[in-house]
C-alpha cells in the first residue's frame, strides 16, 4: 500500500506521525478496555445504587366565577418553608464523627477493646441527624417568630420514605415572615421558600352549598402510572366542585427524581408537565346570592338559633338560577385547611345539618302552595268554575266521626280567587274530591314533580308525587278519599324548593317547564389555546299545554294574594314591583303526632313581565305561616333584585341619538 511504501523510504516525519497515531489508538483501546472490563462492576453497582422516584404533580385547579365574572373559588399562593435534607449531608457527617468520637472515648475508658455494633451505629446516625435538623428547624422558625419543635417520629418517617423530597417546615407564611426569611436565608443551609397554590373561597360561606367543598385525595384508583409520592392534591366532593371535578382538576404532571443508594436526590426531570384545569362560569349573581343569604339568616322564625331553610331565585324566561341559598351554611375553606374537632361536630349537628343543601337535597311537604296545581287541574278539567261560590263552615268534615280538617281562612263564601288568596282548605278539598286523585297527579306530572331536575348529578332529592299504585306498593294500602283530601292541600306529597321554583316559573312564563341551568359555560384558563369553550344553553324540558285563561286565572289570584288586604302574602309587597305569590304551611308528622311545620312563599314578579321567581322555605317546630315567616324574606330578595335593575339601567351607556 502507498502508506507502507512511504514508510519504507525512511521518511522521518511520516514515521513520527504514524507513531503518534498508533499510540493514540493504543491509548483509546486501553481506555475502552478499562471501562468495559475492569470498571464494569463499579458502574453496575452505581447503576443499581441509583434509581428513579416518580412524583405526581397536581395541576392548578380551575376557577369558578359567577355570571358577572366575580371569582367564587380561586387559587391563592401559599408560601411555605421547606428543608432539603440532601444539602445537609456534610453537617450530618461532621456531627456523626463528633458524636462517634465522644461515644468511643466513653467506652474505651473502661474497656479499650469496646466497639459499637452495626445497629448501634445506625441508631447513633439517626439520633445525630435528628439533632442537626431539630436545631436548624428551631433556629429558623424562632427567627420567623413561629418556633416549632421537630417531631422525631415524623422526621424519621420522612427520612426513611421521602428523603428525595423536601421536608415541610412551615406553611402559609404571611408577608412579615417572608421578609424575615429572606433576610436570614443565606445563613440557613437547606431551607428554601416555595410557592404552592391553595384552593380559596374569597366569599367564605356565600354560595357554599352551590360550590361544594374539597377533600384531600391520595387515591390512585383512576391512574395507570405508579407514583412513589403524590404531592398534596384535593378532589371535589359536593356541589360544582364535585360535579365538575374532572374539568376543574386538569391533567396531572409527572416528575422523576434520580436518587442514590442512600436515598438522596441526585437530579430532577419533569417527564410530563401538569395542565391547568378549566374555568367554570355559573349563572349565579353573587350580589343577589348574598342578599338571599342575608335575608334567610334574618328570617323571623319563632325559635332561637339560626333559621333553617332555603331560598331559590330563578329567571322564568330561561330557567337560569340567579341564587340558591341554604341556611345554616359552612365555610368550604375549612375543608382545605383541615377541620378541627369542634368544626366537625358543628357540621354534623343532627338538627342544624349545615352540610345539607335544603334547596335541593331535602324533601318537604308543599302545603298550600300545591293548591296552584289543584286549581290548574280543576280549571283545565272544567270541574272548577272560578266564579262559583262555595260556602265554607271554617272546617271540612269528610265523614261522620272523622276528625274535621281545620282552616285558618275561617268560614264564609269563596270563589276561586278568594279561596286562593285566603288559602281556604275546605274549598280546595271540595274541588280536589270532585277532581279525583288521578287528575291531580296528572297535572303534577306535567310539572315533573317527583322527578329530579338534573342540576347536579347524584346531589338532589327527587321528591314524591304519590299515586294509587305507589301507595299500594310502598305502604300496602288502598287510596281513600282522606288521602285525596290531604293531597288537595299539599300533604302526602314531597317536593324540593328547587322543584317549586321550576313549577312557579312554568306558571309565570306561560307553560314552559325548564331544566334549571346553573353552569353557563366551561372554558380553558389559557386564552391562547385552541380549545373552544363549552357552552350550556337553556333547555325546555316540557310544555304544560294549559290554556291561557286557566293560567291567567291562577296568576290573577296570586297577584291578589300580595296586593289584596286579606291576602296572606302582603308582607312581601315591594312598591314598584307587582308580586304574584302563594303562601303555604305543611305539617310534619311522626305517626299521628305533629312534630314540626314547613312554611312556604312561592312567587314571581313582575306580574306583567315575569323576570324573577323567588321561593322561600323555612323549617319550624312551632306552628307558623308562610306569610309571617317567609314573605318578609322574599321582600328583602325582591328589593335586592329591584336595586340591581336600577343599577343596570344607570350603568347602561346612552345611545348616540340621546347624546
Amino acid at each position: 500500500m502507498l502508506i507502507f511504501d512511504q514508510l519504507r523510504k525512511n521518511d522521518r516525519q511520516l514515521q513520527v506521525l504514524a507513531a503518534c497515531v498508533l499510540s493514540g489508538l493504543g491509548l483509546l483501546l486501553l481506555g475502552l478496555w478499562y471501562v468495559q472490563v475492569l470498571s464494569v462492576k463499579r458502574y453496575q453497582t452505581s447503576q443499581i445504587n441509583q434509581s428513579f422516584r416518580t412524583v405526581r404533580i397536581p395541576a392548578i385547579r380551575g376557577k369558578i366565577f359567577d355570571a358577572n365574572g366575580v371569582a367564587l373559588a380561586e387559587n391563592r399562593p401559599s408560601y411555605n418553608v421547606n428543608l432539603y435534607l440532601d444539602e445537609l449531608r456534610p453537617y450530618f457527617q461532621s456531627a456523626y464523627s463528633n458524636q462517634l468520637s465522644g461515644v468511643m472515648r466513653e467506652l474505651t475508658r473502661t474497656n479499650s477493646k469496646a466497639r459499637l455494633t452495626r445497629n448501634e451505629r445506625i441508631e447513633l446516625g439517626k439520633l445525630t441527624r435528628y439533632q442537626v435538623v431539630s436545631n436548624l428547624v428551631w433556629r429558623v422558625t424562632s427567627v420567623l417568630k413561629q418556633p416549632q419543635l421537630l417531631n422525631e417520629k415524623q422526621f424519621l418517617e420522612h427520612y426513611d420514605q421521602r428523603l428525595f423530597l423536601p421536608m415541610p417546615v412551615l406553611s402559609d407564611l404571611d408577608p412579615q415572615s417572608m421578609a424575615l426569611f429572606a433576610e436570614q436565608s443565606a445563613s440557613s443551609p437547606g431551607f428554601d421558600l416555595e410557592v404552592q397554590p391553595v384552593r380559596s373561597y374569597p366569599h367564605h360561606s356565600s354560595a357554599a352549598h352551590i360550590l361544594g367543598y374539597l377533600l384531600r385525595n391520595d387515591s390512585s384508583a383512576d391512574e395507570d402510572i405508579f407514583f412513589n409520592y403524590r404531592m398534596p392534591d384535593f378532589k371535589g366532593v359536593t356541589g360544582v366542585e364535585g360535579a365538575l371535578d374532572e374539568q376543574l382538576r386538569g391533567k396531572t404532571g409527572i416528575k422523576s427524581v434520580l436518587v442514590n443508594s442512600l436515598g438522596y436526590r441526585q437530579s430532577e426531570n419533569v417527564w410530563s408537565p401538569s395542565e391547568a384545569g378549566q374555568n367554570v362560569y355559573l349563572t349565579i349573581d353573587l350580589a343577589i346570592q348574598k342578599a338571599a343569604e342575608e335575608a334567610l339568616r334574618s328570617a323571623p322564625v319563632p325559635y332561637s338559633g339560626p333559621p333553617r331553610g332555603a331560598v331559590v331565585v330563578m329567571d322564568p324566561r330561561s330557567g337560569d338560577l340567579i341564587a340558591m341559598a341554604s341556611n345554616p351554611s359552612f365555610d368550604p375553606n375549612e375543608f382545605v385547611s383541615g377541620l378541627s374537632r369542634e368544626e366537625w361536630q358543628r357540621l354534623n349537628d343532627p338538627k342544624l345539618r349545615p352540610q345539607i343543601n335544603r334547596a335541593m337535597q331535602e324533601n318537604y311537604a308543599p302545603g298550600s302552595i300545591f293548591k296552584i296545581v289543584v286549581g290548574l287541574a280543576g280549571l283545565e278539567a272544567g270541574t272548577i268554575n272560578p266564579n262559583e261560590i262555595y260556602h265554607s263552615k271554617g272546617y271540612y268534615e269528610l265523614t261522620r266521626g272523622h276528625p274535621p280538617i281545620g282552616d285558618t281562612a275561617g268560614p264564609g263564601d269563596f270563589n276561586f280567587r278568594r279561596a286562593l288568596v285566603k288559602s281556604s282548605n275546605p274549598y280546595f278539598i271540595h274541588q280536589g274530591l270532585k277532581l279525583g286523585v288521578d287528575r291531580i297527579v296528572e297535572m303534577g306530572k306535567r310539572f315533573h314533580l317527583g322527578e329530579r331536575t338534573g342540576i347536579l348529578p347524584r346531589q338532589e332529592a327527587a321528591g314524591n308525587l304519590p299515586t294509587r299504585e305507589w301507595r299500594e306498593q310502598k305502604l300496602g294500602g288502598a287510596w281513600f278519599e282522606g288521602n285525596t283530601a290531604n293531597l288537595s292541600i299539599g300533604q302526602e306529597i314531597d317536593v324540593t324548593p328547587l322543584q317549586v321554583a321550576v313549577m312557579i316559573s312554568a306558571v309565570a312564563n306561560g307553560g314552559k317547564v325548564f331544566w334549571p341551568r346553573l353552569v353557563a359555560r366551561i372554558e380553558p384558563q389559557d386564552p391562547f389555546t385552541d380549545q373552544q369553550p363549552l357552552t350550556f344553553r337553556s333547555r325546555v324540558r316540557d310544555e304544560l299545554k294549559i290554556t291561557k285563561s286557566s293560567l291567567d286565572t291562577v296568576r290573577d289570584a296570586m297577584l291578589a294574594d300580595v296586593e289584596d288586604s286579606e291576602g296572606t302574602g302582603t308582607r312581601a309587597a315591594v312598591p314598584g314591583m307587582r308580586i304574584c305569590a302563594k303562601t303555604g304551611t305543611a305539617q310534619i308528622k311522626q305517626g299521628r303526632k305533629t312534630v314540626g311545620h314547613t312554611t312556604w312563599f312561592a312567587s314571581f314578579a313582575p306580574y306583567s313581565d315575569p323576570r324573577y321567581v323567588v321561593v322561600v322555605m323555612l323549617e319550624t317546630e312551632q306552628a307558623g305561616s308562610g306569610g309571617a315567616t317567609c314573605a318578609p324574606v322574599a321582600q328583602q330578595v325582591y328589593r335586592a333584585l329591584q336595586k340591581r335593575e336600577q343599577q343596570m339601567k344607570s350603568n347602561k351607556p346612552e345611545t348616540l341619538a340621546k347624546q
